[in-house]
């Protein structure tokens, strides 16, 4: 019966072809055992091969050694070749700050595609079951996972990571295995309700089945089935999207505003996923965190902005678009000057920024003074001859309390990027430096009790 379920579900989801070469994955526990067992009747129906890849964690000591004791003779009966190897996984996980779960497997899929490439194979087939779907699917819940997540553990992944027995109850495995006498090794960790996945198995999905629902599996497993159907709708749409709007180059993917703002944000973050995923390969280490500071970049005020994300990551938001790649981007400097009117605005269209002011009396300031936050006022009397806005120049300094700083450690110490600093427009006379944009005003040109006139000055983005 479980034979024929299995070749079912390598026909239903083609996770199988003709030649193909096989890296499985065996720790000599039931699931692996059980599918190094159908494989392996199949081996010549499908005409393929099976390399058999055992990873020692070196966490169970004596009981370890035996595991892969176990799998070389397994594989040896059965005409296998297999490749065993031995890590310090407490130890790399310890000097790396990963969990042992986290560790352990990263380290199994560095292993896999290794025996892959030296195999010139081009599949990796794990012994995931629908009880591991369940459980799966319960931990995500518990971390908050959206509809992606809810999708569970795939049949087929990038073409490469194959399950053929997702549909197989633990309880017909550990029958298949008595009933060919395979003997499977019994990992004793995973009794222990130590890890969170252990404790899902152990104690909460017996604790449903008794209390709520028997066949919560079952149940579980048809809720993912629905779930893909819509899934794989809205990710089709988001392709689409994707494929329509962005400019592909070899190293990044450029996203316009204005064709990005519009979408809905369930489109919105497949987008990017879909960028990040074309820039990177895929998507690990880039979290949900991550693709919302990427959309925080939408407004035009973040123009100028750059992200680093994990992985080497760039983003950067330009004048019209969002730009992902793993290419740092060095930001020319940008030159300009303008000759500000006491009375009246100036448009700095290097920057998008327009520069209005106000001469008015110091009565008038008082009673204005604070219904805009983000205007900046300056004696009129302590002004020498014209003003002007310009970018930052070398020796640019600025007077505060304790005497004067230069624009270059001013920058430094409120954390400005570099590549933003000559985007900040600086307001001078003759002799000084009047304002930082609206980061910093003189001290020299603050109004005083001895003031009499005020120049207004607001910085507005167009």
């Amino acid at each position: 019966m479980i034979f024929e379920k299995v070749l079912d579900t390598i026909n239903r989801h083609n996770l199988i072809e003709k030649g193909d070469k096989i890296v499985l994955g065996i720790s000599g526990g039931p699931d692996s055992v059980c599918l190094l067992h159908i494989l392996n009747r199949l081996k010549e129906t499908l005409d393929i091969e099976i390399y058999a890849a055992h990873l020692n964690h070196q966490i169970r000591g004596l009981e370890a050694q035996k595991d892969a004791l176990y799998v070389t003779q397994l594989c040896e009966e059965m005409g296998i070749k297999y490749f065993v190897k031995s890590i310090d996984v407490p130890k790399y996980c310890k000097e790396n700050k990963l969990s042992i779960e986290d560790g352990a497997r990263k380290l199994r899929y560095e292993m896999f595609y290794e025996i892959m490439t030296r195999t010139h194979a081009n599949k990796i087939a794990i012994a995931h079951n629908e009880n591991d779907q369940a459980e799966t699917i319960l931990m995500r819940i518990m971390r908050g996972t959206g509809l992606q997540g809810l999708r569970g553990i795939e049949y087929i992944r990038d073409n490469v990571i194959i399950r053929p027995i997702l549909d197989i109850e633990r309880s017909e495995i550990e029958d298949y295995c008595e009933q060919y006498n395979l003997n499977p090794r019994i990992d004793q960790t995973n009794l222990d309700p130590i890890y969170t996945r252990n404790k899902i198995r152990l104690k909460l999905i017996p604790y449903m089945q008794e209390n709520f629902n028997s066949n919560v599996i079952k149940s579980i497993v048809r809720m993912t089935s629905s779930i893909k159907e819509d899934s794989d709708y809205i990710e089709s749409n988001a392709l689409m999207k994707f494929e329509e709007i962005c400019s592909i180059s070899d190293e990044s993917i450029e996203i316009p505003v204005d064709l990005f703002v519009d979408l809905h944000n369930s489109i919105k973050y497949r987008v990017l996923r879909y960028a990040i995923k074309y820039v990177l390969g895929d998507t690990n280490f880039i979290d949900q965190k991550h693709i919302l500071e990427i959309i925080e970049l939408e407004p035009e005020k973040k123009v100028g902005k750059k992200l680093n994300l994990p992985r080497g990551l760039f983003v950067y938001r330009k004048k019209n678009s969002i730009i992902i790649t793993i290419k740092e981007i060095i930001s020319e400097e940008i030159e300009f000057c303008y000759k500000v009117p006491k009375n009246g605005f100036v448009k700095i269209k290097e920057l998008g920024t327009l520069v209005e002011t106000e001469t008015m009396s110091i009565e008038k300031y008082n009673l204005t003074k604070n219904e805009h936050k983000c205007d900046k006022w300056f004696d009129v009397d302590k002004i020498k001859g014209d003003l002007n806005v310009r970018s930052r120049r070398p020796g640019d300094k600025i007077n505060i309390s304790v005497g004067n700083k230069k624009l270059k450690t001013l920058f430094i110490d409120m954390k400005i990027p570099k590549e933003e600093r000559c985007r900040i427009p600086i307001l001078v006379d003759e002799e000084d430096v009047l304002s930082v944009g609206t980061y910093r005003v003189s001290e020299k040109f603050k109004v005083d009790e001895s003031t009499r006139e005020v120049l207004k000055v607001c910085f507005k983005t167009l």
